[in-house]
């Protein structure tokens, strides 16, 4: 999915791309739904309408963040979510932060702090621009909280009603601004809006199946094995430069998800 809105290259708006991709995702969703004999208006709908707010907020930093910086950069800012979920399923889930799980990811950031390469760390003069890396932070926190409503929904709803509302928010939030910024797609674009529309779909799915089946903090925290899958995208896709410090950063982050599964029953 990252792949896919970096060639865009910002050559379309944010807001666009979330809206295309909602789009999408509804239209499959909704075949799901009715294959499923499912209805998708759910139960608990405050949570499930907070769940759909928190990630389209989540998901308009995030490409945000995608189309300002280097596409690892940007990825390991996404991945300090882990971080917020285990301290936001302790306060608002009552779940347990297991020591093992705490210890992986403490060494998730430290893993995460030598590919960002900050100031104090290298002597050199930091290259990633500020406001582009709150962004990122941020799209970390509602990330983070949109996966403790995944968490505290999945065991009454079905998982397509909970993507459902992701992006039957995301289209009303988006459509505005979009109706004053909007770009109309080029024949490649196309293309890759619906690489973003599909992929995103799969990961959902999938995602929204771990969150149901393990702790949050455990199953969020598996996933800092994307900070090494986008380093790599990085370099094949896009020619970014891969150094010495984002090496030992990504086995670092390697490790951390090594110890986290290892914590499974």
């Amino acid at each position: 999915m990252t792949v896919c809105v970096k060639q865009l290259n910002g050559r379309l708006p944010v807001a666009q791309i979330v809206l295309i991709r909602a789009l999408i995702s509804i239209g499959l969703t909704s075949v799901g739904l009715r294959l499923a004999s499912v209805s998708p208006w759910g139960q608990q709908r405050r949570w499930l309408i907070a769940r759909g707010f928190l990630g389209s907020v989540a998901l308009l930093c995030f490409f945000e963040a995608i189309s300002r910086l280097p596409l690892a950069s940007a990825t390991v800012l996404q991945y300090t979510y882990p971080t917020f979920t285990a301290l936001a399923a302790l306060l608002l889930l009552g779940e347990q932060l297991r020591r093992r799980i705490g210890f992986a990811v403490l060494l998730g950031w430290i893993g995460i702090t030598l590919v960002v390469q900050p100031e104090w760390l290298t002597g050199a003069a930091a290259s990633l621009p500020l406001l582009a890396v709150l962004c990122g932070v941020a799209g970390a926190l509602f990330t983070a909280l949109a996966y403790v409503c995944v968490r505290r929904l999945s065991g009454s709803e079905h998982p397509l009603v909970i993507i459902l509302y992701f992006p039957m928010i995301s289209v009303p939030l988006t459509l505005p601004w979009v109706l004053q910024q909007g770009v109309w797609p080029s024949g490649s674009d196309w293309v890759w809006l619906l690489g973003v529309g599909i992929f995103t779909q799969l990961g959902q799915i999938w995602v929204t199946e771990g969150l149901g089946s393990l702790p949050a903090a455990r199953a969020t925290s598996i996933n800092y094995v994307q900070v090494v899958f986008a380093a790599g995208w990085g370099w094949l896709w896009f020619s970014e430069a891969i150094d010495l410090w984002q090496i030992c950063g990504g086995a670092l982050v390697l490790i951390a998800t090594l110890i986290s599964l290892s914590a499974r029953n």
